[in-house]
């Protein structure tokens, strides 16, 4: 199914150059755009929200870079490029193919803008992210479950620290209490 869909997708490459010049660049150069908007949305949320909105979000994305990477130590499935014939619309090094670092990073930045900081930030990030994904297929350089995994893994490193980060909260929140009491 995975290259019945990659199929689908990259087949219709290559036919309108047009197209095809807005999804390389979208493959290869909108994670900049994205992360350019991330750091502007945090830097207008830093001021209500402080430093722990940067550390989590740093946090996030390390924790989905270092989920990926072990994933990629496990898996053995290697490029489309590498095994179909294909309409490989950008220079890519062979290699591994699961989770694609490029959708990793971009649904990590989204998803944890969106939970730490604005919805709507999150979901214009989200947006991007899906678009980037997509151009990552139709260039020839992904399948989708590489891309599926990435933002997977994105969800799950941003829960995983929302969910410490709300542990701490509580317990600092418990603990005040005591430490204002003996105080007295």
């Amino acid at each position: 199914m995975n290259y019945h869909l990659f199929h689908l997708i990259n087949a219709a490459a290559g036919h309108h150059d047009p197209l095809d010049d807005v999804l390389e660049w979208c493959a290869v150069w909108l994670i900049y755009l994205l992360g350019a908007l991330a750091t502007v949305a945090l830097l207008l949320g830093l001021s209500s929200h402080g430093w722990p909105l940067l550390v989590r979000v740093a946090a996030s994305l390390a924790l989905a870079f270092a989920t990926g990477q072990l994933l990629a130590l496990a898996n053995t499935e290697v490029r489309p490029f590498q095994t179909h014939p294909v309409h490989q619309l950008i220079p890519h090094d062979p290699g591994g193919s699961l989770p694609s670092d490029h959708a990793t990073a971009a649904f990590a930045v989204a998803f944890a803008v969106g939970v730490f900081l604005s919805r709507r930030w999150g979901l214009l990030l989200s947006v991007l992210a899906t678009v980037i994904g997509f151009a990552r297929v139709w260039a020839g350089v992904h399948y989708p479950a590489d891309i599926l995994a990435g933002a997977v893994i994105g969800g799950a490193a941003v829960l995983t620290i929302a969910l410490a980060a709300r542990v701490r909260d509580q317990r600092a929140h418990h603990q005040r209490p005591r430490a204002a009491a003996s105080n007295h």
